[in-house]
């Protein structure tokens, strides 16, 4: 049977702009037409009063200078300044309208994204670094918005410019325009070729530029350990090195992309020093009035820019893309745990939870659990112990189904999980790991993410259940108290006892509990006993023991060996049996406990 456990992995798609530019329309174009086609008009009126002032150019050189008529001066300055304050109004409004859109697809791309992350599986964030996760996301979500944006404004804006300012030329003189035109063609080839060699060098940059990010954050994240090690100097080594690539990978992308400057810039003076040329020729051996001319040039002039922004926007848009395909990579991926079709609410009675020759491995390769079974009664506590690597930590890993079994089945009350909702089983476990996560936001929103809809009543009985009331008060806000980044500002035994408090308030018929003493000093232990005596009350327990002192008043104790069960029983008939692996963990165990008495 395929391992269903093994993570989802993104897939490095190879998408031209063009289909990922088409994605992206259809999944935003139809929500924003209303916006976009505002923004359009505005762009068009950019472009038409940009033409118009070109246009205008022979009438003020011929009229004005030459026939001096100054009857029309008046008239002719009045239609510029109007064209400029139409163009400045157009252009506020467009930037506003693209600005909100733009932003309301960066919003919508963030609660995508996260909702989609949520929906993935716990193998899925096991093998991707948190860290690198959030770098990626945070550079390349805006890559959505820019394909947009730069699609609108260089078809709306820079597209129909050119357009009406090719026609003014073409309707002063299209010999002349004809030479603007003859070295476009070599300009366009040149530009493909720089568009190619950028697109995997942009990944590239990206993906470094990810690393880096990620490798601050962990060192922030996990300081104290840097410190602690003097790991100072190994990380800034390493920090160093990725750096380096980063800014070599950046410095080749800065050298392709701003290629396209000499190439257009040795266009723009091909075609102008030769317009200049026959203009010139024409005026001195010709005698024709310089207003058809000087209106070209302005023409001409003003072209420059939308062509130059033109002939960059596959480049520019190849930057953008790469941003969004990295984004479309994770939104693909689909979790592999989803419920199946057949899948019925769970329906808990006494809550027994049976395994039946369950096998297991993280991957393809490797094999945790070996035919693994057990039945954890109702109501009763059922303990794991076991040597380190015998699969404990993965039992309780499968029973919320973060992960699912390669064979064999897990029954809740007789009920397959594989096929009852992920959401209807969840909700009837509660969870306290051995690393304790708080989250940012106040002591008594940490304790209601157990059940959202809990009263501040039903905190404070958990709280004092889980012996955290007083610590609480005691705090300068008391249940309002902001707890930091991780619970930073608390003790481990404290955090821990409002993971009870969290367990508690879930009020669920299942409680699992890894290790969740093992990190803590005699004193604090002693505290979150107490709390978990309170929690194990009239629930079905499955715990993971460190510390078999934990464990003696447990109804059953499971031991566990190579992904097999070898003992079962309670702690006194295990202890006594000769030569048991149990007896000889106990043993190794006593005397530590009996020097900890001693030196009490």
């Amino acid at each position: 049977m395929a391992d269903k456990s093994r993570p989802e992995r993104p897939h490095v798609s190879s998408d031209t702009v063009t289909t990922v530019l088409k994605r992206v329309i259809a999944e935003n174009g139809r929500d924003h037409i209303k916006g976009y086609g505002l923004a359009v008009i505005s762009l068009a009126i950019v472009a038409l009063t940009t033409a118009f002032t070109a246009w205008i150019m022979e009438s003020v050189v011929n009229e004005a200078f030459a026939n001096k008529r100054a009857d029309l001066v008046i008239l002719i300055c009045g239609s510029i300044f109007v064209a400029f304050v139409l163009r400045g109004f157009a252009t506020y409004f467009q930037a506003v309208i693209l600005a909100k859109i733009g932003n309301n697809i960066v919003a919508r791309y963030q609660r995508r994204l996260y909702s989609h992350l949520m929906a993935l599986s716990v193998g899925f964030f096991s093998e991707s670094r948190s860290a690198y996760l959030a770098a990626q996301i945070s550079q390349n979500v805006t890559g959505i918005r820019d394909v947009l944006n730069m699609t609108v404004t260089s078809v709306a804006r820079d597209f129909l410019t050119l357009i009406a300012l090719i026609a003014v030329m073409l309707s002063k003189d299209w010999i002349l325009t004809l030479i603007v035109f003859f070295v476009a063609p070599p300009l366009l080839i040149g530009l493909r070729y720089v568009s190619k060699r950028l697109r995997s060098a942009t990944r590239e940059s990206v993906e470094l530029n990810s690393h880096v990010l990620g490798a601050m954050q962990e060192t922030v994240q996990g300081i104290t350990i840097v410190k602690a090690f003097t790991m100072e100097a190994q990380l800034r080594d390493k920090v160093e090195g990725i750096i380096a690539r980063a800014e070599n990978r950046s410095n080749r992308i800065a050298r392709l992309s701003e290629r396209t400057a000499p190439m257009t810039e040795a266009f723009a003076g091909f075609a102008i020093s030769g317009v200049l040329g026959y203009a010139a020729y024409r005026s001195i051996y010709g005698g024709i009035l310089p207003g058809a001319f000087f209106s070209f040039v302005t023409a001409l002039l003003m072209a420059y820019e939308p062509a130059k922004r033109l002939a960059r926007l596959q480049v520019s848009l190849e930057r953008a893309v790469v941003n969004a395909r990295m984004i479309y990579e994770i939104l693909d991926l689909a979790p592999r745990q989803a419920d199946r079709p057949d899948a019925k609410a769970l329906v808990v009675s006494d809550a027994t939870i049976t395994f039946k020759d369950v096998h297991f491995g993280y991957s393809e390769t490797e094999t945790i659990l070996k035919g693994l079974n057990f039945t954890a009664e109702g109501g009763k506590t059922t303990a794991l112990v076991g040597p380190s690597g015998a699969g404990k930590s993965t039992v309780i890993s499968l029973i919320p189904r973060f992960y699912d079994p390669a064979e064999g089945e897990i029954l809740i009350d007789g009920q397959d999980i594989a096929h009852v909702t992920k959401q209807s089983l969840r909700n009837a476990i509660a969870y306290v790991s051995q690393q304790p996560y708080l989250f940012e936001g106040t002591i008594r929103d940490n304790i209601r993410y157990g059940r959202p809809e809990a009263t501040d009543a039903e905190i404070e009985e958990a709280a004092r259940h889980a012996y955290a009331h007083d610590f609480i008060l005691a705090q300068p806000l008391g249940y309002e108290t902001p707890v930091g980044e991780n619970g930073v500002t608390l003790s481990g035994g404290q955090r821990q006892r409002l993971s009870i408090a969290r367990a508690l308030v879930r009020n669920a018929p299942i409680l699992l509990l890894d290790e969740a003493t093992s990190a803590l000093d005699t004193e604090s232990e002693q505290a979150v006993q107490k709390a978990l005596d309170e929690a194990m009350s009239g629930r079905t327990v499955v715990v993971i023991a460190h510390r078999l002192s934990t464990v003696v008043r447990a109804d059953k104790i499971i031991v566990m060996q190579d992904g097999m069960v070898v003992e079962e029983g309670s702690h006194q008939a295990l202890a006594d049996r000769e030569n048991g692996l149990y007896a000889r963990l106990n043993s190794l165990q006593a005397p530590a406990a009996n020097t900890g008495k001693n030196a009490e």
